[in-house]
């Protein structure tokens, strides 16, 4: 089997993480953050919703910290009725699954909390 290395083009993927950062293109970001494919930005958390329902994406990826938990019933809603997927998964996940769609030139956004 022959692997090869994606390489990102005009998109920032994220590269790493630990206790209360991660490193997107490079540059570390600390707290909760919404990472689209050409923009990172501090998030506010559940109750920053209006940055979330005003994205322009098929699919968000919650990173709920360093486990998988639930998010607010009425925000996912709220996101299923504007046409936005929801992925709730750990942060680790949601890091790796965005990057692979990322790759795949997909129209995504990752909504991070930290672990």
């Amino acid at each position: 089997m022959q692997f090869t290395e994606v390489e990102f083009k005009d998109v920032q993927p994220i590269d790493g993480f630990g206790p209360g950062f991660f490193r997107i293109g490079g540059r570390v970001y600390e707290g909760a953050l919404l990472v689209q494919p050409n923009s990172v930005v501090s998030w506010g958390g559940y109750e920053d919703s209006a940055a979330l329902m005003a994205l322009e994406v098929d699919v968000l990826f919650f990173g709920t910290g360093a486990e998988t938990a639930f998010i607010p019933r009425d925000l996912r809603e709220a996101l299923e009725k504007a046409g936005i997927g929801v992925e709730p998964m750990a942060s680790p996940a949601a890091c790796r699954t965005y990057n692979v769609l990322l790759a795949e030139g997909r129209r995504i956004a990752a909504a991070l909390l930290p672990v």
